[in-house]
């Protein structure tokens, strides 16, 4: 597999685009948990939403106050699948 170019790009801490996503393991206002090529991601705020998810092109659109930025990497302990399997699996 290739690996896809991770990018971030934030705008006034309430816009945002990531690209280089392979997976979306969580998401909910106050938190979004992100593999992607460069590790895991976790943004972190209030009221967050996801606008758009294109995984074929490895995109996220978000939107909301974005408090925290956090890269590890590992994937977390509890993951029982990426959330689309979860979804349609």
């Amino acid at each position: 597999m290739e690996e896809r170019l991770h990018r971030l790009t934030l705008s006034q801490r309430k816009e945002g685009t990531i690209t280089g996503v392979v997976d979306v393991f969580s998401f909910d206002e106050h938190e979004i948990l992100l593999k992607t090529s460069q590790g895991m991601l976790t943004v972190k705020g209030k009221e967050l939403h996801v606008s758009r998810l294109e995984l074929e092109k490895g995109e996220v659109d978000l939107e909301g106050q974005v408090d925290a930025l956090l890269y590890t990497g590992q994937e977390p302990k509890q993951k029982q699948g990426s959330l689309l399997s979860r979804l349609f699996g």
